[in-house]
């Protein structure tokens, strides 16, 4: 019998689908925008694209979901990580479409942390490039990286396609952040940006996809599942890569926060927050045990004492994790925990056998289906 339930929240509770549309806006900004790296192409960047330009441009930024799925079953399942990885593959094939002009500025560039003012010195090179999107897999197939060693990955490919040797590319970098601020812009939207920020936006005019969430299954079906978890004595928590404000509003749209303890919910930025003060530790998001731990032990618990903790868990078999993500049963194994995946992630239901490969103790179809788990 399960003690505590950890639920993961994109592709179990909430569709990813707004999330990987707001991933490639966010790539195509940063290659396209005046403000970064300003290769305008077609079509020329906008901060507020209708549906059709934003179908266009997820389907060519993650070459139709192969970048995505490719990263996925490497173990990433952050969407800052996604965006990072994506767009600096861009910037190092700008690097090598600019090396028969710019080899020594290159060179200069890639020899210290790359930034905002890196973007704005090699935005106004003369270099005649167009984004190599469907490469992206291919080269980071030639190496065996996952997790987040793929973030560090991108300083190999630099070399192989550059010939200059650099470790500038990884999950601490000033172009991590940037990547990041500029996804939180386009998932939050100019106003919800401002006010949980307390920052303008460097790019006004976004409106958002906060709102505008999918939840898997009908929202009063969720809540009769999570009511009968707890009727039958199940403490209920959250691990997910989503931020704060991106967890709990839509969920509390949708009725279902209050059914979980707010000790057990830990998200992305409870997780940034902790880096920050333990760097040493870092990086601690998913496939990382941290976040699902956390939860588990509760959020008043010592980060000091999460670290500390023996894993495999004593008592693990009591603990069911429940996600879409290879990322979501690595960190399960690494706990010792029993692992539920759904198959209402990126990949559907063609995700099964890699589930089974993997061995993860269960797989249903969606999340209504735990509730059988316990009473058989």
């Amino acid at each position: 019998m399960f003690r505590t339930i950890l639920f993961d929240v994109d592709g179990v509770l909430l569709s990813e689908e707004r999330y990987f549309d707001a991933s490639a806006l966010t790539v195509w900004e940063l290659v396209s925008s005046r403000l970064y790296l300003g290769q305008e192409g077609e079509p020329v960047f906008q901060p507020n694209p209708d549906e059709f330009v934003i179908r266009r441009m997820r389907q060519a930024v993650f070459d139709d979901d192969k970048v995505l799925n490719f990263i996925k079953k490497r173990g990433i399942n952050a969407n800052w990580d996604m965006v990072y990885l994506t767009f600096s593959y861009q910037l190092i094939r700008f690097f090598e479409a600019a090396l028969p002009r710019y080899r020594d500025q290159v060179a200069a560039l890639l020899s210290q942390p790359l930034t905002e003012e890196t973007l704005a010195t090699a935005r106004a090179w003369d270099v005649d490039f167009e984004p190599r999107w469907a490469d992206f897999v291919s080269d980071f197939a030639k190496g065996t990286a996952e997790k987040q060693a793929l973030l560090l990955d991108l300083n190999r490919i630099a070399q192989e396609r550059l010939g200059i040797a650099c470790q500038v590319f990884s999950r601490h970098s000033p172009l991590w952040d940037l990547c990041q601020e500029v996804f939180q812009e386009w998932y939050l939207g100019e106003e919800k940006y401002r006010e949980s920020t307390g920052q303008a936006p460097r790019q006004p005019g976004k409106r958002g996809f906060l709102h505008d969430e999918i939840p898997i299954v009908p929202p009063e079906e969720m809540r009769a599942l999570f009511a009968r978890l707890r009727e039958m004595g199940i403490e209920l928590g959250i691990g997910t890569g989503r931020p704060t404000v991106e967890t709990m509003e839509p969920l509390a749209a949708l009725g279902i926060l209050e059914y979980f303890s707010p000790d057990r919910i830990v998200t992305a930025s409870d997780v940034l927050e902790t880096e920050r003060r333990f760097p040493e530790r870092a990086p601690l998001a998913k496939p990382q045990p941290y976040t699902y731990l956390k939860g588990l032990l509760g959020k008043n618990t010592p980060d000091e004492d999460v670290f500390a903790t023996p894993l495999p868990l004593e008592n693990g078999e009591q603990v069911l994790i429940v996600g879409d993500s290879v990322a979501d049963l690595m960190a399960a194994r690494t706990m010792g925990c029993r692992f539920c995946a759904t198959l209402t992630g990126l990949s559907g239901a063609a995700a099964r056998s890699s589930f089974e490969e993997l061995g993860a103790d269960y797989i249903v179809d969606h999340v209504l289906q735990v509730v059988n788990l316990l009473e058989k």
